[in-house]
């Protein structure tokens, strides 16, 4: 099995650490620290080697920040971990609503007015110190560089990762390395500009049709690369990792300490991604005074908009996601009518994360979980990224609803599914939160809109029903999805801050939610990709772009009261429930198949 459900973590643990990291501040006359979660690469992932916010803290969420000072202690949270937060870490930690409340502003509020704060360059973007920088401006509150001051206080801290990278098959991948390299190579030459450095593993992975095992869940190898002009690439990586390795002629292996000599030979202009390249990048490269051109990774958008051959890969992925999905789901009904008519059954939350990693497991192809399986009940479903463990695994009784947010990583593709299915009969409350996320998802799913729209003008389609009710959540509607990559890619995002503008072949999550603390959470997920749209006949002769539905697997109809749907969206339902009762009949146990033509049965039907 991949996932385990020991937890890494303990509050108790956080208050010595702090006093140990204070008292390593004071001796170097800083006032304060910034704890991020990041490592040199600046990706949502990190390996446990860099967990530094974890082992100080406790708190194990995908996002956030702590700053340290010599009274207190700010732990920057969103929305989606601010339940988390507040479970795992001990008093000493502030939980600070982020990004609500700024830095700068908690900085101005707590600090000493002479405040010297210490960063380690390498863990920090430019922008995310120039944001603050800026923020602090007309105090006496200063930022320096420092060395890094966790990991010397960190005595137990695992080793970096050394599994070794193997090649990506060119028929998932569609594409050659050797082309990717010189169509790269052309858009920085006819950028202007003569190198671009690469700090994000899944850029260079696939960049170079590579995947590793670097980090839990991502499928890459950590590594830096200067990528020329001319189409030639540096790889500074562990030459131990790539023996298995065929690059083609234009890549020049290089080891991981080569990499800071090699900017220093660099003159310009230079392409960096000022949200994803560490500060001590641009540093190298400005102390050696190269041209800084201030751009988006080149990789970002061509790994965006996936080829036929990752969309076909894709969607045979999901039929056999689909198929593991629906077999879960009919052992699931199976338990809890067990539930219904024992009460000493025992159902619990572990219990169903391990039966779906089996039911994947069992299709032969799955490499690892896309992410560590959220397996929520009842209360527990309200925490948005919640991690089940020994210690927090609950029983299920009938009446709860349950949250499976899952996905998994096979060689053809990505999969991230959300389903909320009922144990028993629910409260005519959680019904009708459901069918409000339900309507949003299916807002997504039906939308219709010209070029040039981003994920910021769809973000409210997904959110009005809850909106006319009062409610709302707190996370992004939607996310990029990597091909056998990160099941979290950039640039593409449905989102209220997201401006990159749609385009074919992007793949993205469809998954809005409704949480009410301490009772129950609700999150409706299929994976969506752009493509080409038809005009509607007497429509504008525009060029229309629209979503079809990657994910597979039956929405619980149980959930679900008819009458708050327009006519439109039953047709939708019903639609994609005929779709995927047609898709996966096929490829299912006989028990399993006369489950789903039940779950797929027309909103009409009994």
């Amino acid at each position: 099995m991949f996932q385990t459900y020991t937890a890494t973590t303990r509050p108790e643990d956080g208050p010595p650490r702090l006093r140990a990291l204070r008292d390593a501040l004071h001796a170097l006359g800083l006032t304060g620290y910034l704890v991020p979660r990041a490592d040199a690469h600046q990706g949502e992932y990190v390996a446990a080697c860099d967990e530094a916010l974890a082992w100080l803290t406790g708190f194990t969420g995908s996002a956030g920040f702590c700053i340290v000072l010599p009274d207190c202690a700010g732990l920057f949270v969103d929305g989606r971990y601010r339940v988390q937060a507040r479970l795992q870490c001990s008093d000493d930690f502030t939980p600070v609503n982020w990004p609500e409340v700024k830095p700068a502003d908690w900085l101005r509020e707590h600090a000493p007015a002479d405040a010297v704060i210490g960063f380690d360059p390498w863990l920090h973007t430019l922008e995310e110190i120039e944001t603050l920088e800026r923020g602090l401006e007309g105090t006496e509150i200063r930022l320096t560089r420092v060395a890094n001051q966790i990991n010397p206080l960190w005595t137990d801290r695992p080793a970096p990762p050394a599994a070794p990278a193997y090649a990506y098959p060119p028929e998932h991948a569609g594409e050659s390395a050797a082309s990717k390299c010189q169509r790269i190579g052309a858009a920085l030459r006819k950028a202007g500009h003569g190198a671009a450095v690469l700090t994000q593993p899944d850029s260079i992975c696939w960049l170079l049709n590579i995947r590793g095992a670097d980090l839990p869940r991502l499928p890459v190898m950590q590594g830096f690369a200067i990528m020329h002009d001319d189409g030639r690439v540096d790889l500074f990586a562990p030459p131990e990792k790539c023996a298995r390795l065929c690059l083609p002629d234009s890549v020049h292996l290089r080891p991981p300490e080569a990499f800071e000599p090699a900017l220093r030979t660099l003159s310009g202009p230079v392409r960096l991604d000022k949200t994803t390249a560490p500060l001590r990048v641009s540093d190298i490269l400005s102390e050696a005074g190269a041209e800084l051109a201030w751009q988006q990774d080149p990789c970002l958008l061509p790994k965006a908009c996936k080829n036929e051959a990752e969309l076909s890969g894709a969607r045979a992925a999901h039929l056999r996601d689909g198929a593991a999905m629906v077999e879960f789901l009919c052992w699931l009904d199976g338990q809890a009518q067990k539930l219904a008519d024992d009460p000493d059954h025992v159902l619990t939350e572990i219990d169903i994360a391990r039966h779906l990693e089996a039911c994947r497991m069992a299709t032969g192809a799955l490499q690892d979980l896309s992410f560590d399986t959220i397996s929520g009940s009842g209360p527990n479903g309200a925490i948005v990224h919640y991690r089940v463990t020994e210690d927090s695994n609950r029983r299920l009784i009938p009446g709860d609803l349950m949250l499976v947010d899952s996905g998994g990583q096979y060689l053809d593709g990505t999969t991230d599914i959300t389903r909320t299915v009922a144990i028993g009969p629910v409260a005519e409350l959680a019904a009708q939160c459901f069918t409000r996320v339900l309507q949003g998802m299916i807002a997504i799913s039906r939308a219709r809109f010209p070029r040039g729209v981003a994920g910021a003008h769809l973000d409210a389609l997904a959110r009005y029903p809850l909106w006319l009710a009062g409610l709302d959540y707190d996370h992004g509607t939607g996310h990029g999805v990597g091909s056998f990559l990160s099941v979290h890619e950039g640039p593409q995002r449905l989102s209220r801050i997201s401006q990159v503008a749609l385009a074919e072949g992007m793949i993205l999550s469809n998954e809005p939610g409704y949480y009410r603390e301490g009772q129950f959470g609700i999150r409706l997920e299929n994976l969506i990709v752009v493509h080409k749209g038809k005009v509607p006949e007497g429509g504008d002769a525009r060029d229309w772009l629209e979503f079809e539905t990657l994910t597979l697997a039956p929405i619980d109809r149980r959930l679900i009261l008819a009458e708050m749907l327009s006519t439109a969206e039953r047709d939708w339902i019903d639609a994609y429930h005929a779709r995927v009762q047609t898709l996966l009949a096929t490829q299912l146990s006989a028990a399993a198949r006369k489950w789903l033509d039940t779950a797929c049965a027309p909103l009409g039907d009994a």
